[in-house]
């Protein structure tokens, strides 16, 4: 299965108006033309349009489980939408957008979490519909006024809330990676705020499953890899590996240096680096 293309875009546009959707959910009606983002150098018209976001926001989490079975499955996993597990913060009405499971059910107990997903994603390049059904590509994220996927702040902000939540809601939290999904590169505002998160430990990153958004030179990393824009399936693959198989641990606190160094001292006398990690841990969390 390809990664997110133009493609797909229009193939979310032609199921919407076959199934369930009008035109003016889905595009701005101006003067021009029906329009998915008011093009550079237009007038939007008065218009805000916000009924397409819940239909994008659900094709995108039924496209990613559909691309991230075959990785589950790697791991006898199973990826599953919309995920309950009332111990880390996920209730119905803010659940796991996708997980990686033991079992292929909605609600879970925090053991059988492996891997988080929030989903970020959106229409990131612009297109012109004309009836009855054309639907054509006429620009890509610099040439358009919105704001897709991780260049809007908003979503930013409430895909960090929702791990932070997750991150605090108890030691259950503390072995599970949380990724953030998205389609779009990052502003560079971001950058910083998204490496540091990584490097912290609270989320493990951000990560755009488009790999050529634009034709002309885009951002395609942070400098310390917070944000990624992942080139090839292969990729995606070895990445969800590597959080996978690690047994990672997240901690943090604000203590003084000296409790820090009586910690780091009682750790340091057990045997081996697994066993003073262990005892690092517990010592910190306690």
């Amino acid at each position: 299965m390809p990664l997110w293309t133009n493609d797909i875009e229009i193939q979310f546009f032609n199921e919407a108006l076959k199934n369930f959707a009008s035109p003016e959910q889905l595009f701005y009606k101006l003067q021009a033309g029906y329009y998915a983002y008011i093009p550079k150098g237009s007038d939007a018209e008065g218009q805000t349009l916000q009924s397409r976001n819940a239909l994008i926001g659900q094709f995108t989490e039924k496209w990613c489980k559909t691309l991230f079975e075959p990785v589950a499955k790697q791991f006898n996993l199973y990826a599953v939408n919309s995920v309950i597990c009332d111990e880390l913060g996920l209730i119905r009405s803010s659940n796991a957008d996708l997980a990686f499971c033991t079992t292929n059910e909605i609600e879970q107990k925090p053991e059988n979490i492996k891997l988080i997903f929030e989903i970020k994603m959106s229409i990131a390049s612009n297109y012109k519909f004309t009836l009855p059904n054309k639907i054509e590509y006429i620009g890509d994220h610099k040439q358009h006024k919105g704001v897709p996927s991780f260049t809007r702040s908003d979503s930013m902000l409430k895909a960090i809330g929702k791990a932070i939540n997750i991150r605090v809601s108890g030691i259950s939290s503390a072995r599970i990676p949380i990724i953030i999904l998205g389609n779009s590169p990052m502003s560079v505002n971001y950058h910083k705020k998204v490496d540091f998160l990584k490097t912290s430990g609270v989320i493990q990153g951000f990560w755009s499953l488009n790999p050529q958004p634009t034709a002309s030179n885009f951002i395609t990393t942070s400098p310390k890899f917070g944000f990624q824009t992942i080139p090839t399936n292969k990729s995606l693959y070895s990445l969800c590996q590597e959080l996978l198989l690690n047994d990672m641990n997240f901690f943090s606190g604000m203590i003084s240096k000296a409790k820090l160094g009586e910690i780091i001292e009682l750790a340091s006398k057990e045997k081996n680096d697994i066993s003073k990690a262990e005892k690092f841990l517990t010592l910190i969390r306690n």
